[in-house]
C-alpha cells in the first residue's frame, strides 16, 4: 500500500550526533531532508548532538528518519530513547543495532549460523601483539569494533605495524579487533525491508586507488570508482545477494541497511560488517544501488520512511 506524503505527518531527520562519524552525518542528513521535502513530506532537521532530548519531545514528530552513524546514532541508543519517547523510526530496532555495531558479536553470530566471515582475535592491553600474526598471516587488519567509515583502521603489513595499528584503534575502544584480510574484489549490498520480506539491491563493486577505500576516498574523493551492478557471473551475484540477506537477517535487521563483503580468488564471498544505518551522501552506496534497480533518491528516502516503527510493542492481553 503507497503512503502519501502527507500521511506521514511531521517529520524529524536525526543528523549529526556526537560520534567520529559526524561530518559523513550531515551531510546525509541533509540529503534525505532535501529528498523527503522534494517528495513533499513535511521533513525537518534535528541534531542531536546540538539539540536535546526534551527537545526532540517537544517536536511533535509523528515519525523520524535515522540519519545518523557510529556511537549514539547506530548503536541502540537513539533507538532506545526513540521506543521510551513512543515515537517510530527508521531502521532496525535497538538489540540489532547495539548488535550490528558491535564488529566482533557481529562476527559471533554469523559464525553460530555457519555464514562466513574472516578468522579474527579480540585484543587488549595484555595481548602478545607481536604473535597474532603468526595466528591470522600477514596482511591483517586493526580495528576498532564499535567505529564506522573506516575510522581507526589499518592495514597491517608487517610485524613492526602491530603497536601503532594497535594504539591507532585503542584510541576509539577498550577492546581492538584484529581480523584476517582477505585478498581479492570488495563488494558491499544494500537491502531493503524485513523478515521474509527483506531483499537485496543489485551488489556493488568498489574499486578504490591501491585498493585504500579509507574515509577520505568513501565520502570525498572522486577517484573511487563503483560498478553496478558488479561485474559477476549472474549465479555468483545471486548468490551474494542471499547471503547478504541471510546475514541481515541473522542479526535481527529492519527497515533498511547494507553489507560489506570481500570476494576472495576463488570466487568465494566473506562477509566484513553490517551497516544499519548506512551513508546517504551523494557518494554513499545504498542510493548508488538504488538507482540501479529503477528507483530514485526522494523514492528510495520515501521507501525507507514508510516502514518507520516502533519495534518494543505491549504483548497482547488475553480477554
Amino acid at each position: 500500500m503507497t503512503i502519501a506524503p502527507q500521511q506521514f505527518g511531521k517529520v524529524g531527520v536525526l543528523y549529526g550526533g556526537r560520534s567520529a562519524e559526524r561530518e559523513v552525518s550531515l551531510m546525509s542528513g541533509a540529503g534525505v531532508h532535501e529528498a523527503l521535502r522534494s517528495a513533499g513530506v513535511d521533513a525537518h532537521l534535528f541534531d542531536t548532538g546540538r539539540q536535546t532530548f526534551a527537545e526532540l519531545e517537544q517536536a511533535g514528530f509523528d515519525r523520524v528518519f535515522i540519519a545518523l552513524h557510529g556511537r549514539y546514532g547506530e548503536d541502540g541508543t537513539i533507538q532506545g530513547a526513540l521506543e521510551l519517547l513512543g515515537i517510530p523510526y527508521t531502521g532496525s530496532g535497538a538489540a540489532a543495532s547495539a548488535l550490528a555495531m558491535d564488529k566482533v558479536m557481529t562476527k559471533r553470530v554469523w559464525l553460530h549460523h555457519d555464514l562466513p566471515t574472516p578468522a579474527f582475535e579480540v585484543l587488549g592491553g595484555d595481548t602478545e601483539l607481536r604473535l597474532v600474526p603468526d595466528r591470522l598471516g600477514l596482511p591483517l587488519m586493526i580495528k576498532p569494533p564499535h567505529e564506522g567509515s573506516t575510522v581507526g583502521i589499518t592495514k597491517v603489513r608487517g610485524y613492526s605495524d602491530m603497536k601503532e595499528a594497535y594504539a591507532l584503534a585503542a584510541r576509539f575502544d577498550a577492546e581492538v579487533l584484529a581480523e584476517q584480510f582477505i585478498t581479492g574484489r570488495e563488494l558491499t549490498v544494500a537491502l531493503l525491508g524485513s523478515g521474509r520480506a527483506a531483499r537485496a539491491l543489485p551488489v556493488i563493486e568498489i574499486v578504490a586507488p591501491d585498493g585504500n577505500y579509507d574515509y577520505e576516498h568513501k565520502y570525498f574523493s572522486d577517484d573511487t570508482q563503483y560498478f553496478c551492478p558488479a561485474d559477476l557471473p549472474a549465479d555468483l551475484a545471486r548468490e551474494v545477494q542471499r547471503l547478504s540477506v541471510a546475514a541481515y537477517r541473522a542479526l535481527g535487521c529492519e527497515g533498511w541497511g547494507r553489507v560489506d563483503l570481500m570476494l576472495d580468488k576463488q570466487g568465494r564471498p566473506w562477509l566484513i560488517e553490517m551497516n544499519t544505518s548506512p551513508g546517504m551522501t551523494s557518494h554513499s552506496l545504498v542510493p548508488k544501488a538504488a538507482q540501479a534497480a529503477g528507483m530514485s533518491y526522494p523514492e528510495l528516502c520515501v521507501s525507507i520512511l514508510s516502514e518507520a516503527a516502533c519495534k518494543v510493542r505491549a504483548p497482547a492481553r488475553n480477554a
